[in-house]
C-alpha cells in the first residue's frame, strides 16, 4: 500500500462528554451488510452473561461511538484496543463509518461481538485509497499484531524455494527462503526442506550443478570431493567449460520450469549418439541422470495433467476445531503440502475461517495464477484483485464443480480432515497423560504448561541451558528458550550454579512482566484434588508453568527450589528427574519436596510422557550447546575488526592465503594489497600487534 494513498489517524483515548445524544436514526441506517462476522474470539475469554456485564458493554459502545462521529464513510482499516493497549481486533471496511457504526448500535450482537466490544477502550484507524489496499493492510496487521479477536494463523513460517543463482560466472543452486534479494531463478514454494533437499541432491546428479558458496568456489586449487563423486562438474578448477557448465545449469532451470520431459528426451538423444560411437562412460553418465530425473518425477505423488500452476486451499472442521490443507502445483508437480490449523472462534462458518486465513497466507509470498479452494469466498473478487496487484499477471479464485480441479481440492479435503482427526486423537492422548501427570505428582489440576529445563556443556566451556515447554497439544517450541550461561564466578562445570542462574534469570523476568495475581498464586498452591483434564485451547499458553521438571536428581532439585525461594516464588511445582543405574530408561527416581523419592511404575504411560520431555530437553539443550561451540570453533579474527566488511576480508585472505599469514605480515605489505587502503592496512596491523 503506497504511502501517499493511505492516511493515519492518531491513536487517542477518548474522553470528555458524552455522545450518548448522537441520532440513533443515523446508525440505523448504515449499511448492515458490513457486519463484524469474521470475530475469532479467545476461547479462554469468558461468556458474556449479559445481565452482568450490560454497564461493560455499553461503556464499551459509548467509546465506540466518540470515535465514529468524525470517521469518513471511505475505505480504511480499523484497530480495537483494551485498557491495557493490547490489540483486541484488527478489521478492514468498505466504509468506515459504517462498520464502526454498526458495533455502536448496541443491540443485536452476538456473545463474541459483545464480549469484544465491552473490552474495548481506545480506536485506531487508517484510511486507504481503495478497499483492495484496506484488505492488504487488514492482513499485515494481523500477522504483526495477532490480535485476540481475529482468525490468527499459526504457523507463518516462509517457505522453502530453490535458486539457481545468476550473479556469478558459474551458477549455483541452493535453498532459499526469504526475501528474494539475489539475482537468479526461484522456483517454489516446496512445502518443507525436506523435499526441497532431495529434489537439489537429485538435481545435482542430474545436472552436475555446484552447490558451495563463492568464496569456496573462488579459492579452490583442486577439485572437491563432490567433483569425485560425481556430483559436480566442477567449474571451480577448469574441469568443464564455462560454456558446457551454463548449459547444464540451463537444462536444469527448463527442468524446473516444467519442461522435463523435453530435457529428458535431449538426454536419451545424446546417451543413444554417445552409445553409438561405443562411449559407454559418457552414456552411462547420460542413463544415470535420467535415472536421478526420472527419481524426482516418480515421488511427486499425485501430479497434474491440465493445471499447470495452483494453490489448492481446503477446510474442513471437527469439533469446533479447523484444519486447512494448502497444496502446492507448479510445472505440473505436485511440490507438497502443509497442514494449518487456525485459531478462530467456534461460532464462525468455515467460508469465513478460510477466507482470513487466506488474506494471511499470502501476505508475504506471491500467489500463483489459479487458487482453488474448497468453500465460497464472499470477497473472492476483492481478495483476487489483491493479489493480482502485487504481481504482473491476474490471479484467479475458483471454486472448481468438476473435472480435474474438482478432484485435487477433494484430494486435498480428505487429506485435512485425516490431519484434523490425527490431531484431535493426539490432544485426547496428550490430556490424558497430562491427567495423569498431574495425579502422580500430587497437582491441584492436570498441568496446562510444563517447563522443562537442562544444561549442556564440556568442562564448562560453551555453557548454556535450556528450557522446552510442553502443554495441551504436546510440544511449544514457539515457547522454547536457551540460556547462555553468563556468570563469572561459577567454578568450570558446576551444574547447580548453573540451574541457580538459569532459573534466576527465567522467573525473574516472568515476575516482572507477567505478575502472578493472589488468586492465581493461591489456585496452583491449593491443595490436591481430582485432577480434571486441561482445556485444549492451544494458543493460549499460559505465562507461568504449572510444573517445573529438572533435569537431575536431589541436589539439582534443592538448587532449583533455592533460586525459585530467592525471588519469593514458592507456588510452582518443582520435580527433580534422577537418571537410573547405569542412565538406564525406565528406572528414573522422581524428588518431589515434601515428599520422599519415588519411582513410576515400569511401562507406565505416565513414565515414558515424562521420559519424552526429559529427552527432548537433553537434545535442545545440548544441540544449543553444539552449536554454540561451533560458533566459536569458526570465529575469525578479521570480523572483530572495526571497518573489515566481507570484501576487504576476502582481498586479505586472496593476498596471503591464511589469517596467521596476515597477523604476521608488515603494514607496508597489508598496504599493498588491492582494494585495501591505508587506513584499512593500519587498523589490521594495530588490531594484531597490540595482542602480541
Amino acid at each position: 500500500m503506497s504511502r501517499e494513498k493511505s492516511r493515519e489517524t492518531k491513536r487517542e483515548t477518548p474522553n470528555g462528554q458524552s455522545l450518548g445524544d448522537a441520532p440513533p436514526e443515523d446508525l440505523d441506517a448504515m449499511d448492515e451488510a458490513e457486519d463484524a462476522s469474521e470475530l475469532a474470539p479467545d476461547d479462554d475469554a469468558p461468556e458474556i452473561d449479559f445481565d452482568f456485564e450490560e454497564g461493560a458493554v455499553k461503556a464499551g459502545t459509548e467509546i465506540i461511538r466518540r470515535f465514529w462521529t468524525t470517521l469518513p464513510s471511505g475505505p480504511g482499516v480499523y484497530r480495537m484496543f483494551d485498557a491495557k493497549g493490547d490489540v483486541l481486533y484488527v478489521g478492514k471496511a468498505k466504509n468506515l463509518k459504517a462498520r464502526v457504526g454498526s458495533y455502536a448500535r448496541g443491540q443485536a450482537h452476538s456473545n463474541r461481538i459483545a464480549r469484544m466490544i465491552s473490552q474495548t477502550a481506545a480506536m485506531e484507524f487508517v484510511t486507504t485509497a481503495t478497499e483492495t489496499e484496506a484488505l492488504l493492510l487488514e492482513a499485515n496487521l494481523i500477522k504483526q499484531l495477532k490480535p485476540r479477536f481475529n482468525v490468527l494463523m499459526r504457523d507463518d513460517k516462509s517457505f522453502p524455494y530453490i535458486l539457481v543463482t545468476a550473479d556469478s560466472e558459474a551458477p549455483q543452486i541452493v535453498k532459499h527462503r526469504g526475501a528474494r534479494r539475489r539475482k537468479g531463478s526461484y522456483y517454489g514454494p516446496f512445502a518443507n526442506v525436506w523435499a526441497v533437499n532431495r529434489t537439489v541432491n537429485a538435481l545435482q546428479r542430474a545436472f552436475l550443478l555446484r552447490t558451495c558458496t563463492d568464496s569456496y568456489y573462488e579459492n579452490r586449487t583442486r577439485p572437491c570431493l563432490l567433483y569425485q563423486i560425481k556430483r559436480c562438474a566442477g567449474p571451480c578448477t577448469g574441469e568443464i567449460a564455462l560454456p558446457e557448465y551454463q548449459a547444464l545449469a540451463d537444462n536444469a532451470k527448463a527442468f524446473l520450469a516444467g519442461k522435463s520431459n523435453a530435457v529428458k528426451d535431449r538426454m536419451r538423444e545424446e546417451m543413444q549418439a554417445a552409445s553409438e560411437v561405443m562411449e559407454f562412460e559418457r552414456a552411462a553418465r547420460f542413463r544415470d541422470r535420467i535415472s536421478a530425473l526420472s527419481a524426482i518425477q516418480g515421488t511427486q505423488g499425485v501430479n497434474t495433467q491440465g493445471v499447470e500452476e495452483a494453490d489448492v486451499f481446503a477446510l474442513d472442521e471437527q469439533a469446533g476445531q479447523f484444519c486447512i490443507e494448502v497444496f502446492f502445483f507448479r510445472n505440473f508437480q505436485n511440490w507438497g503440502n502443509r497442514a494449518y490449523f487456525p485459531k478462530a472462534d467456534r461460532s464462525m462458518t468455515a467460508d469465513e475461517v478460510l477466507a482470513s486465513f487466506m488474506g494471511q497466507f499470502y501476505d508475504d509470498k506471491p500467489a500463483p495464477r489459479l487458487v482453488l479452494v474448497s468453500h465460497v469466498i464472499e470477497d473472492a473478487e476483492l481478495l483476487a484483485a489483491a493479489l493480482s496487484s502485487r504481481t504482473d499477471y491476474r490471479v484467479d479464485i475458483h471454486l472448481p464443480q468438476r473435472g480435474e480441479r474438482k478432484n485435487l481440492v477433494e484430494y486435498a479435503q480428505r487429506n485435512a480432515k485425516e490431519a484434523l482427526g490425527r490431531r484431535l486423537a493426539d490432544t485426547a492422548s496428550q490430556g490424558k497423560l497430562l491427567v495423569a501427570l498431574g495425579q502422580s505428582f500430587g497437582l491441584a489440576a492436570a498441568p496446562r504448561r510444563i517447563e522443562v529445563y537442562d544444561n549442556s556443556h564440556i568442562m564448562g566451556t560453551n555453557a548454556v541451558g535450556g528450557m522446552i515447554v510442553a502443554g495441551p497439544t504436546g510440544f511449544a517450541k514457539t515457547h522454547y528458550r536457551t540460556f547462555n550461561i553468563k556468570s563469572e564466578e561459577l567454578t568450570p562445570g558446576d551444574d547447580y550454579g548453573m540451574m541457580r542462574e538459569v532459573l534466576q534469570r527465567r522467573f525473574k523476568r516472568l515476575v516482572k512482566e507477567n505478575p502472578r495475581t493472589p488468586a492465581q498464586a493461591e489456585a496452583a498452591d491449593g491443595e490436591p484434588a481430582a485432577v480434571a483434564a486441561p482445556e485444549a485451547d492451544t494458543e493460549t499458553m499460559p505465562a507461568w508453568p504449572d510444573l517445573v521438571l529438572i533435569d537431575g536428581g536431589k541436589g539439582q532439585l534443592d538448587a532449583a527450589r533455592t533460586a525459585l525461594e530467592e525471588m519469593g516464588v514458592t507456588d510452582v511445582a518443582l520435580v527433580g528427574i534422577a537418571k537410573g543405574r547405569d542412565r538406564d530408561a525406565g528406572r528414573e527416581t522422581f524428588f518431589v519436596p515434601g515428599r520422599p523419592p519415588f519411582k513410576l511404575p515400569p511401562r507406565d504411560p505416565t513414565l515414558y510422557f515424562v521420559q519424552r520431555l526429559r529427552d527432548e530437553a537433553h537434545r535442545f539443550a545440548i544441540g544449543t550447546h553444539r552449536a554454540k561451540r561451533k560458533r566459536e570453533m569458526m570465529v575469525n579474527p578479521l570480523d572483530e575488526i572495526a571497518g573489515i566488511g566481507p570484501t576487504r576480508k576476502r582481498a586479505l585472505l586472496h593476498h596471503f592465503g591464511t589469517v596467521k599469514a596476515i597477523q604476521r605480515a608488515a603494514f607496508e605489505d597489508l598496504a599493498k594489497t588491492p582494494g585495501v587502503n591505508a587506513a584499512t592496512a593500519r587498523a589490521v596491523y594495530d588490531f594484531f600487534h597490540a595482542q602480541t
